[in-house]
């Protein structure tokens, strides 16, 4: 059975999407079955997997709304043994026609049970937000990865994330847990980014993935060609970050 993994984070622009495309690139490349779900209206894991928003009719719209399978809105990618349930800007409408339905919050949970049997790994690309989307898949998940840029404000808004997955769990999903925190963003020439580090690690000790993943030119070049850093160029410093994450995920797993 296929582990889900949400990689969350209310506060935008922390590394999200660059994490779920890239870890889902080097959990592919390591031999592991991997779906992507872009559940962002951004649609900006769909595009960094190069594949264009404007031709997706189906996709984590459709899947929310139950009105056709997940296993129908699959699609493959060119990254070896990635998958892509896909999005659109029509996602952004969803939070506002989820609201009177019947165990809203369970929506994804119950469109994955055909699949999570097809998969290693299922990595949920979440919106920057704590809405009702991002709820579905804290819900639909085993785990959650939170990525944490290496900046000033860095910890602003961890605490509410920790206390919305605290009710997730009290609530909704007892099971959840967390996979652990991710820096990202870090420069090593910054004393700022080496003391965000040290901060992070005296809070939250275990919690915090040994991989750092630097800030990376190459890393930020791949997503305007459509490809993730394992294929645009996979000896730079942000395609080794990630598959020592991917790595560090799959001995802790085991």
């Amino acid at each position: 059975m296929g582990k889900i993994i949400a990689i969350a984070n209310q506060k935008g622009g922390v590394g999200k999407t660059t994490t779920s495309v890239n870890l889902a690139a080097s959990l592919g490349v390591l031999e592991k079955k991997v779906l992507l779900i872009d559940a962002d209206p951004q649609a900006n894991a769909t595009s960094g997997l190069g594949i264009d928003v404007e031709s997706i009719e189906l996709g984590t719209y459709q899947v929310l709304e139950h009105t056709t399978s997940a296993k129908s809105t699959v699609i493959k990618t060119d990254s070896p043994n990635v998958d892509l349930i896909p999005a659109h800007i029509d996602l952004v409408a969803i939070e506002i026609e989820l609201v009177d339905k019947i165990e809203r919050e369970y929506m994804l949970k119950k469109a994955l049970t055909e699949l999570v049997d097809d998969y290693d790994y299922i990595l949920i690309d979440c919106a920057p937000s704590l809405g009702l989307i991002t709820l579905n898949s804290l819900v639909a998940s085993n785990s959650v990865i939170i990525p944490i840029q290496c900046e000033y404000f860095a910890l602003e808004g961890l605490g509410k994330l920790l206390n919305t997955i605290k009710s997730v769990q009290k609530i909704h999903n007892k099971d959840l847990e967390i996979e652990g925190l991710l820096l990202t963003m870090y420069d090593a020439r910054l004393r700022l980014s080496n003391q965000v580090v040290d901060e992070v690690r005296k809070h939250f000790s275990s919690m915090v993935f040994e991989t750092v993943v630097h800030r990376n030119i190459r890393l930020s070049e791949a997503p305007s060609y459509g490809e993730s850093i394992i294929s645009y160029d996979a000896t730079s410093k942000g395609a080794v970050n990630y598959i020592n994450l991917a790595n560090e995920i799959i001995n802790k797993n085991k």
